[in-house]
């Protein structure tokens, strides 16, 4: 496709120049693309204007296909001329490469160029419908400020969230002690450990080491949303979290615990190279949406392939919001609807993320939508919400023009000409962010019940401990029964007084609470001890022993102690069976009815005693 006959460009004689078809609309609207990707690099003029001065190249072949005439003279025509064109614009030159190093790639990109030129009008109509009439080459300096500062709020909810708690979890006199962990692990293990669990807490594990991570993330999360040394403080943010992610035990084993360290971790490269980030993170929202979907059939639940599953769900899930005993009362129908509208976001929109500006803003509303309604609905701390802040790379600065305040929007940058990173950077950003695909890839086939290679297993798992990627997927399996254990205390054996946690389903009458974007640790445990087997739950014992010692560090986990002044002689754990009350009863103040189904664990006491 290329013609080496001397030619002359009718421009400055410095720069290639592009031919297109001035009276095509979809030339034309390609062209100003172009154009502004290329810059001054590259001169464009319709063949109307020039052909004259061009008398080599018939006519014909201006009004089939872009012609590209390089300063040296030589021309290139249709897929090799557009290839040509964009291999001036920074960071498009792979195509060029692809066609003069990849076996029949040029012969593909040749016949799919004629075709899209023998429906120009069609591909033009296509063209407004996905990208719309102004399409200009995306930016997202905006797009990436605004997301850095918004994360810094996530990060601040989930360190601050885990300070309140962390004395009673993990302190000195708390539930799992950290410092026994720690001195357990430095007498059987030998420098292996700091490998296998990265954490600043080799150094120090009492109690103020504890409060200074805590605090020390909430106020470095406080510097990143004012964009005070950003890469700085998620560099640090990542190491801390990280920490606590081990240090916490039990406590700190939920998806969103390395979703949010992962997201983290992405932010970081974001802060060195916009654009790349902003394709790592729509990939990790694409596999945290679609995992979620994969899983749930995967796993054969019989409630969610016949779409009854919400209709437990908003029962049954951690911790509900007083808008849960509503959506619980919907119709049968309508629950089933909405089961199907979830597989719809969960494993169809995730792959329009990949697609043009405007299905991108369809996938991004489906999925605000679905988050919006777990929301509503549920009390999943900070995850539903950093789950929508991963919508926001479904965005560039000219659609967040749109959609922001002018006000709001001055506070964001917006420079002219944004200086592009080095390219020694955007590269170890490239290369790192093809590592963390690769690795995402290999967790996602693990996953689907696949066996990787064992060279990748092996590459996996030498970055696994940091935590860089996971396979995610929630709601897996739906539970149908709500089982609560209630916790009573006894000074004679005889008269038992009841525990109440801060949030977790006890008394009757109490009002489910909100409690987004805290994540109260303690209560989520107790929903998933009565999914398993007291005997295997090392922490549950040792929360019984703490409360026969009314230990005041654990005790301020919970809502009421009914010992305030002396601890119970004995302590016991019973099973129910929990509903929603009907209209009845929730009219009359009652929000939930309850069975006795049996012990859960039976009455202990002290040795000592």
């Amino acid at each position: 496709m290329r013609d080496h006959q001397s030619m002359e460009s009718r421009g400055d004689g410095a720069r290639p120049l592009l031919i297109y078809d001035g009276e095509c609309g979809f030339c034309a609207y390609w062209a100003r693309y172009w154009q502004a990707l290329t810059g001054e690099r590259v001169e464009y003029r319709p063949y109307q204007q020039v052909a004259a001065q061009h008398p080599e190249i018939p006519r014909a072949d201006f009004q089939r296909a872009v012609q590209y005439l390089s300063p040296d003279g030589r021309r290139a025509q249709a897929a090799e001329a557009s290839f040509l064109t964009l291999s001036h614009a920074p960071g498009w030159g792979v195509g060029l490469r692809l066609y003069r190093g990849l076996p029949g790639f040029a012969a593909v990109a040749e016949r799919s160029y004629a075709f899209i030129a023998a429906h120009r009008p069609a591909f033009h109509r296509l063209s407004l419908l996905l990208w719309g009439r102004d399409y200009q080459p995306p930016r997202y300096e905006r797009v990436a400020d605004l997301f850095l500062r918004l994360f810094g709020l996530i990060y601040l909810a989930a360190f601050v969230s885990f300070a309140v708690q962390a004395a009673g979890l993990i302190g000195s006199h708390g539930i799992l002690p950290l410092e026994e962990l720690v001195a357990q692990l430095r007498s059987t293990t030998g420098t292996e450990r700091f490998y296998q669990m990265p954490m600043v807490f080799w150094w120090n594990a009492g109690d103020l080491a504890i409060r200074a991570v805590c605090w020390g993330g909430a106020a470095l999360s406080a510097l990143l949303v004012l964009k005070v040394v950003p890469r700085l403080a998620l560099l640090l943010l990542h190491v801390l979290y990280l920490s606590l992610l081990y240090a916490g035990q039990v406590f700190m084993t939920y998806q969103w615990d390395v979703f949010l360290l992962e997201t983290g971790f992405l932010a970081l490269l974001l802060s060195f190279a916009t654009r790349p980030g902003i394709w790592l993170l729509r990939w990790l929202l694409f596999r945290f949406m679609f995992m979620s979907g994969v899983v749930k059939l995967a796993s054969g639940d019989p409630n969610w392939w016949n779409l009854s599953a919400l209709s437990y769900h908003f029962l049954t899930q951690p911790l509900p919001t007083p808008l849960a005993w509503y959506a619980a009362r919907l119709p049968h129908a309508l629950l089933r609807f909405a089961t199907g509208g979830t597989f719809v976001v969960e494993l169809l929109l995730p792959f329009l993320i990949f697609t043009p500006r405007r299905l991108r803003l369809l996938a991004g509303c489906g999925i605000l939508l679905l988050q919006s309604c777990i929301l509503l609905t549920g009390n999943y701390n900070w995850f539903n919400l950093q789950t929508m802040l991963l919508c926001l790379p479904l965005l560039d600065d000219a659609a967040l023009r749109r959609l922001l305040p002018a006000r709001l929007l001055a506070r964001l940058p917006a420079p002219a000409h944004p200086a592009a990173p080095r390219n020694a950077v955007t590269r170890a950003v490239c290369a790192l962010g093809a590592l963390l695909a690769l690795l995402s890839l290999v967790e996602m086939d693990v996953r689907f019940g696949g066996t990787p290679p064992a060279a990748l297993r092996a590459v996996a798992g030498a970055f696994a401990p940091l935590r860089l990627v996971s396979p995610y997927g929630l709601f897996s399996v739906m539970t149908t029964r709500r089982g609560e254990i209630v916790i009573e205390g006894s000074s004679d054996g005889v008269d038992w007084r009841e525990y109440e946690f801060r949030y977790k389903p006890g008394e009757l009458s109490r009002r489910p609470r909100w409690n987004i974007p805290h994540q109260p640790r303690l209560d989520w445990q107790m929903w998933f001890a009565a999914l398993d087997d007291p005997r295997r739950l090392r922490w549950f014992w040792m929360f019984l022993e703490k409360l026969l010692r009314n230990e005041p560090t654990v005790t301020a986990l919970l809502a009421h102690n009914p010992f305030p002044d002396r601890p119970p002689r004995y302590i016991r754990a019973k099973f129910y069976d929990y509903t929603w009350s009907d209209a009845a009863a929730r009219a009359r103040g009652q929000w939930w009815e309850r069975r006795l189904l049996g012990l859960y664990f039976p009455a202990v006491q002290l040795e000592e005693q």
